[in-house]
């Protein structure tokens, strides 16, 4: 009886084992399902946060991208293809990309800004158990350009040694503007001898040599700065015009009028030129003891013509305040080739007006500046020997402000 009673308990304890054992067997497969249902959707969502992330970093370079373009002052569809390219670059696909400059939402609608949106469907995973079609995941970016300051000389030349230099024991103070170069050279703006400067700040897409102190707002020059654009790089050239104009010969004292001057110019004793647009065909040259003077009027320099002044010259000369060429003095053809041009004069003489020569060298040797400082120059490069004091502020005179380098920031 005993013997019976323990087969008896161990046979139900076996039952006892072998239900528990169907009973997760069961609960289990029933789980399963659900276990790797949300592990699924746990890689899943994690999956569809790290596109995200992606998608975003692809619209910040699109956006970045295309404010390089704007900086360098390219039209609207060079800069949507640039972000586009970007995009495309960074593995947008088969994705859209929208590009608006200026932005058409938020808070720089109004500012120097280029925005890009850009969209991509995911294909789903495990949520296809649940869902059907595909994830839609969306990206902004607004990238805000900022013009650090404004230029009273800069130079245009992307890799010259030197492109700034200021030599000799040259004196030269610029008030509210900045020193440019656009060169990557290490020596792009380099100051040496006994020459005194004092500017706002040096900015270089290259590096700055200094062998003597100056004095700056900024702390310290900025290198490997973004190049800044051509201010004038939209300004038409002036057509010459028939027939060709003549100097009066040797006359001590003569007043010239605007034109085209197929010869060239070759100034001597006292000049008085009329308002207007003067086109020289050659090159210019003022001669020792001339006193050459004329309010508004702009000179254009056609081909690779030059100008040459003595520095025993008075020259007094201002840009027009209104009109087509207003606040420009002087004008180097942008189809020349390299060449240098020379301002020197006493110091009485002015130049009031932009110095534009983006193919030429321009020395600046004279012991002057134009009327309440207001002299700007922008040439390939630049060389100071002489001792000038120049402000920025000369909108009253008709000039344009020039933006030094420019800075992009991705700001939504």
């Amino acid at each position: 009886m005993l013997f019976n009673c323990f087969t008896r308990i161990r046979l139900v304890a076996a039952g006892m084992r072998r239900s528990r054992a169907a009973n997760v067997a069961t609960i289990f497969a029933l789980t399963l399902p659900i276990v790797v249902g949300a592990a699924g959707f746990g890689v899943e969502t994690s999956y569809w946060y790290y596109n995200s992330l992606r998608l975003q970093a692809t619209a910040d370079a699109a956006a970045y991208a295309g404010a390089l373009e704007k900086i360098a002052g390219s039209d609207t569809p060079t800069i949507v293809a640039a972000a586009t390219q970007s995009a495309a670059t960074n593995g947008l696909g088969a994705g859209t990309i929208v590009v608006n400059t200026p932005p058409t939402s938020g808070p720089n609608t109004a500012k120097k800004a280029v925005e890009v949106v850009v969209r991509q469907n995911l294909d789903r995973m495990f949520t296809s158990l649940f869902a059907q079609g595909q994830v839609p995941e969306q990206a902004r970016a607004v990238a805000l350009i900022t013009d650090a300051s404004k230029a009273c000389d800069l130079s245009l030349s992307p890799s010259a040694s030197q492109a700034v230099i200021f030599s000799g024991s040259t004196s030269v103070k610029l008030t509210g503007c900045v020193i440019m170069a656009n060169s990557i050279a290490n020596d792009a703006i380099k100051v040496q001898g006994s020459a005194a400067l004092q500017a706002d700040c040096l900015i270089s897409a290259g590096g700055v040599v200094l062998n003597n102190p100056v004095t700056t707002i900024c702390k310290s020059p900025i290198t490997q700065a973004l190049p800044a654009s051509d201010p004038f790089s939209s300004l038409l050239a002036p057509a010459a015009s028939n027939p060709c104009q003549n100097l009066k010969g040797n006359k001590t004292t003569q007043t010239i009028q605007p034109g085209t001057y197929c010869g060239g110019m070759d100034l001597s004793g006292n000049v008085t030129l009329s308002p207007g647009v003067y086109v020289v065909q050659g090159n210019l040259k003022i001669n020792a003891g001339a006193v050459i003077q004329g309010d508004g009027v702009t000179i254009f320099m056609a081909g690779s013509s030059t100008v040459s002044m003595n520095g025993n010259a008075t020259v007094t000369l201002s840009a027009p305040q209104s009109g087509t060429y207003s606040g420009m003095l002087f004008y180097g053809d942008r189809t020349g080739t390299a060449a240098q041009s020379t301002f020197n004069g006493t110091a009485t003489s002015l130049l009031t007006g932009a110095i534009y020569f983006p193919k030429q060298q321009v020395n600046y040797l004279g012991n002057f500046s134009g009327q309440n400082g207001c002299t700007q120059v922008v040439a390939d490069t630049i060389q100071w020997s002489g001792n000038s004091t120049i402000n920025q502020d000369c909108s009253s005179l008709g000039m344009k402000d020039i933006p030094a380098a420019a800075s992009v920031a991705i700001v939504e």
